[in-house]
């Protein structure tokens, strides 16, 4: 994950942690849990195993028949079952007053018989001859079978419901000065359900949608007519709550019990009835239910390695010849090696259709993040109902013409009152529920919340509001580099509250050591009536720019010039003076083709140690003060399914496994505006992120890039990114210097392979740090034809050299450059490290052959 994805990240919860509104009951009175306690293995009764609420001291243990009575105090929603040689398991219960349980414990593997007390006798897992096994086979082999997609046509009505609070909080959190106006907020969480709470929550986000959805086998297609949705607002100069929305049903994604990997929390999981399952997972039948028809059996599996991406919990299978799965209860082992994600809980329930076939009725999915066990954390739940199901019914072609997802609601202007949701909502929302949307209009008219904040963004984006304007980042007013020296920089940038359709942003920075001013000024506007950021953006931008860089260093954001980019490795005094101006047009669409089209006038200069020279017939070197060029540019970018938080200069992308392809062209227009060169460059590349289940994923980008043209200077040949830094940089070559390789035709790969901790999880006390390993492989082949090569003409501009009269620039020779790292992320959850090493071109001068680079990298 981006350092600019945790920083929204960050903001979001910020933003929930103050926006926070919302209920919960007082609690009952004392919980009496009866139960018996046996060995998953052979169903004996487990005497002598220790009860305890979790939090609590309170806590009892089983009788020789193993079993036993606790009564737990109000607000304790778990109770964890152990003894020694099995692996402890925790139990939700529920605010009923009197509740029985039946819990299996599974054995340990290697553990000792002879330590145990009255240890019930036990056979060691196994898949072969095993009746569990044998069943979930048949579920896998019938899956396909009992899925939606077996239909040929389907219809149904969807309604979703999202909600999030901060939870967790204590009766000295309420009470803090800090929320003196904002009582109103708080109040106790029903403990009805398993998710009692042991204190105050604070709702802060709720999202509702109902949408018409017709499916068919061949072609296969879905398509979703969104009849109404709403949800909590907040401020958008704050929070982008589109990205916001995307953001969370990313988190909160719809499960499919019938896929090989379900995809939760930005990360994938084997799922219990994949074909690789046993492998991965025990089964144990655990019980045959008779109150049912058909009869069902209750598969109960668990992950064989703890720490590894994989559910726990209960299937209950359908003894029809069918093999359907009638109801699932998902969670994960306390051990999982999944970050800030303190309880997951999925449960599932399946009807039978007018065919005796069986469909999702309902679908919930629990999540409780927090960065420690027991501190603060943002509780949320993703409620899916599925009404008026319906197969074999053809629908015209017409129907799935278009985009997959339309919003009809906003087609119609159809008004959607609390009348309408009233009617049509299939489930009434809690008490606690129903104020959110009346709690967050509330809270965002509160001065002393508006002032907090605007704190809050400071901190988070770098930016302090000024009424219509933003001043900042921060982060860049103070860097330094060779050429500058010590630098100055004031900025800023207008908001919403100046225009909704037109957007300016500048600075002006001043360097002590060169002694010269720099400046940048934009200004862009919305030409369909939305605001510039809003998708889909349709604009067009002026600017202007006076500013330093480094030759091949084409930073995105021209908030890039900040402090911690100021710390570099060996010689990099070699500087241009760039002066800018650029017109822009760009144009996107609902399927997220877009494209751009800029037209920008073009003059640098060298500046430090640099040197533009070139030799004349006789061998003497001509220096030039400056180069000019008039461009012509137009970008081509297909992201299908593209997800992404909107920022106010940049996107964070919400990564998913759809592949993002770009064309990117530039023509160098001589005698156009003192352009004094004709060239036509080309680049065209894919983005795509590769999912290998329990082995973790890769991103993978490919790129070619091919100038057309003779006699061309190196500024305007393709000059590789480098990187010297010590961060570990992932669209940079991170042991090549800068200026050391130039091309005009390459051809490159860049491979970022996380296991996720798939070596890792196996090995003894390591796996308990929860580390992950990460590998790369940057690869670029190119070549310079001699036209554009100083080696063989006299019309470029030499390449550069170093004080002792070494090139330190060059074409590639007959090998690519390699280079390739391994590395440990997750180090405290948000570091990662990487040990690096450059496998050829080790002779040219001042290169490194390997190094350490550092990253920070949030992820689940």
């Amino acid at each position: 994950m981006p350092a600019q994805y945790t920083q929204h990240l960050a903001k979001h919860i910020a933003s929930l942690i103050l926006l926070l509104t919302s209920s919960f009951l007082s609690f009952g009175q004392t919980l009496h849990v009866k139960g018996k306690v046996m060995d998953v293995t052979n169903k004996e009764s487990i005497s002598y195993a220790t009860i305890a609420a979790i939090g609590s001291t309170t806590a009892t243990s089983t009788d020789d028949n193993g079993n036993f009575v606790l009564k737990v105090e109000p607000g304790f929603s778990k109770i964890r079952i152990s003894y020694v040689g099995y692996e402890p398991q925790d139990v939700s219960i529920s605010g009923e007053s009197y509740q029985e349980l039946t819990i299996y414990l599974v054995p340990e593997e290697n553990t000792i018989e002879a330590v145990q007390i009255k240890a019930p006798k036990r056979s060691k897992y196994s898949n072969k001859n095993n009746p569990a096994v044998e069943l979930i086979r048949q579920v896998i082999a019938h899956k396909d079978e009992n899925r939606i997609a077996a239909y040929d046509y389907a219809q149904y009505q969807q309604y979703e419901k999202v909600s999030l609070g901060l939870s967790n909080l204590s009766e000295k959190f309420k009470n803090r000065k800090v929320f003196k106006n904002y009582q109103f907020l708080f109040e106790k969480e029903d403990v009805e359900g398993s998710d009692a709470s042991r204190g105050y929550t604070l709702p802060a986000f709720i999202e509702e949608r109902l949408s018409q959805v017709y499916s068919r086998k061949k072609p296969s297609t879905t398509k979703q007519l969104i009849l109404a949705e709403q949800r909590a607002q907040f401020d958008p100069k704050f929070v982008d709550n589109d990205g916001l929305s995307a953001y969370f049903n990313k988190l909160y994604q719809d499960i499919d019990i019938y896929e090989s990997n379900i995809e939760l929390v930005t990360n994938q999981f084997l799922s219990p009835i994949a074909g690789a399952s046993p492998t991965f997972y025990k089964f144990y039948i655990t019980d045959t239910v008779k109150t049912e028809t058909p009869y069902l059996v209750e598969l109960s599996f668990f992950p064989r390695n703890k720490a590894d991406l994989l559910f726990q919990g209960k299937l209950y299978i359908t003894l029809d010849g069918k093999y359907a799965v009638k109801r699932a209860e998902l969670s994960v082992a306390d051990d999982i090696n999944l970050n800030f994600v303190r309880d997951l809980d999925v449960k599932l329930d399946f009807q039978q259709d007018v065919n005796d076939r069986y469909y999702l009725r309902t679908s919930s999915l629990g999540l409780d993040f927090s960065l420690t066990d027991k501190g603060t954390g943002i509780k949320g739940n993703r409620t899916v109902t599925f009404d008026d199901f319906k197969t074999g019914v053809i629908q015209p072609d017409s129907v799935y013409a278009g985009a997959s997802v339309v919003k009809v609601y906003e087609e119609t202007k159809e008004a959607l009152t609390d009348e309408y949701w009233a009617t049509h909502r299939p489930l009434p929302l809690k008490p606690t529920e129903q104020n959110i949307y009346r709690n967050i209009d509330t809270l965002q008219l509160i001065p002393s919340f508006q002032r907090f904040m605007d704190i809050s963004a400071l901190i988070l984006s770098g930016y302090k509001q000024a009424g219509p304007v933003e001043i900042g980042p921060v982060n860049t007013f103070y860097s330094f580099n060779p050429v500058e020296g010590f630098r100055l920089r004031l900025g800023g940038r207008t908001t919403d509250r100046l225009s909704k359709r037109f957007y300016a942003e500048g600075y002006t920075a001043y360097g002590f050591k060169d002694e010269k001013w720099k400046y940048f000024l934009s200004g862009t506007y919305a030409l369909n009536n939305k605001s510039v950021y809003t998708f889909p953006q349709h604009y067009i931008r002026a600017s202007v720019m006076r500013d330093t860089k480094i030759p091949g260093q084409n930073l995105e954001f021209v908030q890039e010039d900040n402090f911690l980019l100021s710390f570099k490795r060996g010689e990099n005094e070699r500087y241009l003076y760039n002066d800018i101006y650029r017109l822009e047009y760009k144009r996107e669409f609902e399927n997220h083709f877009s494209y751009t089209v800029g037209f920008s006038k073009w003059k640098q200069q060298p500046a430090g140690i640099l040197t533009y020279q070139m030799l004349d017939d006789e061998g003497s070197k001509r220096l030039f003060n400056e180069l000019n060029t008039t461009e012509l540019s137009v970008s081509l970018r297909y992201a299908p399914h593209e997800e992404f938080y909107q920022g106010k200069l940049y996107r964070t992308p919400i990564f998913n496994k759809y592949p993002i392809f770009y064309l990117n062209y530039i023509a160098g227009l001589k005698d156009v505006l003192d352009g004094g060169f004709n060239y036509h460059n080309f680049t065209l590349g894919a983005d795509k992120r590769f999912y290998f289940s329990q082995l973790g994923y890769a991103d993978v980008n490919v790129e070619g890039n091919y100038i057309i043209g003779d006699q061309i200077p190196f500024p305007f040949l393709n000059i590789h990114r480098a990187n010297q830094t010590y961060a570990y940089q992932l669209r940079s070559y991170n042991l090549m210097n800068f200026l050391e390789f130039v091309s005009d035709h390459s051809v490159s790969t860049n491979i970022q392979y996380y296991m996720n901790g798939f070596i890792l999880n196996k090995i003894p006390l390591i796996k308990k740090l929860k580390w992950r390993e990460v590998f790369s492989v940057k690869a670029i082949y190119g070549g310079l034809r001699n036209e554009n090569n100083p080696t063989y003409t006299n019309r470029v501009f030499q390449f550069q050299e170093n004080e002792n009269g070494e090139p330190i620039t060059y074409s590639f020779g007959n090998r690519p450059y390699v280079e390739a790292s391994v590395g440990l992320s997750n180090i405290f959850k948000f570091i990662r490290v990487d040990y690096v090493r450059r496998l050829n071109y080790l002779n040219q001068p001042e290169v490194p052959k390997h190094g350490i680079r550092v990253r920070v990298k949030f992820d689940f």
